[in-house]
């Protein structure tokens, strides 16, 4: 199945600058670079299979199935289906507090 349009919110681009600064800082700028690659590769891979991911566990235990993720680990890419577009709304480290984040940004 093809023809999804993935549009990335502006809280997951923002993920994604926070992502590449922290690892251009702490590891290299080219590790950096290679990963923000990966992760955008990540997203735009959604046009093409967007029903793949699961439902976040912390979402299913409370009965939230609207959203999906998929894995790049330790970061975790959470997104929803509504027709033909895909929202990528979270691009994060799986080892944050999720069900906080998810919180916060999802269930507001």
């Amino acid at each position: 199945m093809s023809g999804y349009r993935v549009w990335i919110v502006e809280q997951a681009e923002q993920d994604l600058v926070e992502l590449h600064r922290y690892v251009a800082a702490n590891d290299s700028p080219a590790r950096a670079d290679d990963l923000l690659d990966k992760l955008e590769g990540l997203c735009a891979a959604l046009a093409q299979l967007p029903l793949r991911g699961q439902v976040p566990l912390e979402l299913e235990r409370i009965n939230i199935t609207a959203y999906r993720e998929i894995h790049f680990k330790p970061y975790r890419v959470i997104y929803q289906v509504r027709g033909r577009d895909v929202f990528v709304h979270c691009v994060v480290d799986g080892r944050r507090d999720m069900l906080s984040l998810l919180e916060r940004r999802l269930l507001r």
